[in-house]
């Protein structure tokens, strides 16, 4: 790090960059774009929301935020990240894959001829065929045709969120972060829940972030008395759903030495319907806490001595380099 130029307040960066980057978009940063698909057949459907500061004209790259039923979800993730880029999160592109057709197919992760005591008549058990298109497919097409770098979020939801437990679990190798807002782990009788407590114990996800969440404010859908304080003693079919989410928590808390970075969050007044919101805000906080600035008060102390904030600049340029595998975040 060779020169700094250090302006009044860590506020008076992030008001910086808004405003030059309202001042010069002269040209599209939402895209609705897709792949043709081999494995499928098919051309599968995405939307692409570039960052604030892009410029066709700049080498810089960024990471990405891949988001699973992103038409859906899309106001969710698009409300958190324009609210909280700068300090708590860098500059990301947002990707939004369409989830319309095939949904349970696509992101269940094996088959099941019965669910919840009624037979399954959709087709399942595709989430490996769904894996190979992401990572064979659309990230290559992705990192092809807009400015990206290998740093990956992936987010889902509901069954989604069981296709992401399973990607960290058997596909870590595609994304760096994970966050899987009530997921339904308790799929086919637990098989992935208890796949990846073996995993968690043998195998190492050092370098790699999970964040999971569980609304709780209807727990057991015909009892009222079942609450987070005796919810495991139940054993009906209804509080498998949270007892699952709940089981694979705390047992990955547990599991120091796999080396996930692990949190996860109970939202007691949240449905499964609207918990997403608050998931991806507190999921992201969560994954780039390693980001923000540290100390900011020195940055807007005028007494602070100028030596000492190169020095803190250096180390943040360090921790930028060991997560993104460059100096800089992506909005300067």
């Amino acid at each position: 790090m060779k020169k700094y130029i250090l302006l009044i307040t860590i506020g008076s960066i992030c008001s910086f960059f808004q405003e030059i980057s309202a001042q010069s978009k002269a040209f599209e940063t939402e895209i609705i774009d897709s792949v043709y698909s081999e494995l499928f057949k098919e051309y599968r459907e995405f939307w692409v929301k570039l960052p604030e500061n892009y410029n066709p004209n700049s080498s810089v790259k960024y990471p990405v935020v891949y988001l699973l039923d992103g038409f859906s979800l899309k106001e969710n993730l698009e409300a958190v990240y324009d609210n909280y880029w700068g300090h708590y999160l860098p500059h990301m592109i947002l990707i939004g894959i369409s989830n319309k057709t095939n949904r349970i197919r696509d992101l269940t992760t094996s088959q099941i001829k019965m669910r919840r005591g009624q037979a399954m008549d959709e087709d399942t058990g595709g989430a490996e065929n769904f894996t190979q298109f992401i990572e064979k497919e659309l990230i290559p097409y992705i990192d092809n045709k807009y400015p990206t770098t290998p740093y990956r979020t992936l987010i889902g939801h509901s069954y989604a969120g069981l296709f992401t437990i399973n990607m960290l679990i058997n596909h870590k190798h595609v994304f760096e972060n994970f966050i899987a807002i009530d997921p339904s782990i308790e799929w086919d009788n637990q098989k992935l829940l208890n796949e990846a407590k073996q995993k968690l114990i043998s195998d190492n996800y050092e370098g790699k972030s999970l964040f999971v969440s569980l609304a709780a404010e209807q727990l057991h859908m015909w009892d009222e008395e079942i609450t987070m304080e005796n919810i495991m003693d139940d054993s009906s079919e209804f509080t498998l759903f949270a007892r699952s989410i709940i089981d694979f928590s705390t047992f990955a808390t547990s599991q120091k030495q796999s080396g996930l970075n692990f949190s996860w969050k109970v939202y007691n007044e949240d449905l499964h319907g609207t918990v997403p919101l608050p998931s991806i805000r507190d999921g992201l906080i969560f994954l780039f806490k390693w980001y923000q600035f540290k100390s900011p008060q020195k940055y807007n102390n005028p007494e602070t001595k100028v030596e000492e904030l190169v020095e803190l600049l250096e180390k943040q340029e360090e921790i930028y380099s060991t997560h993104f595998g460059y100096p800089f975040p992506p909005m300067i």
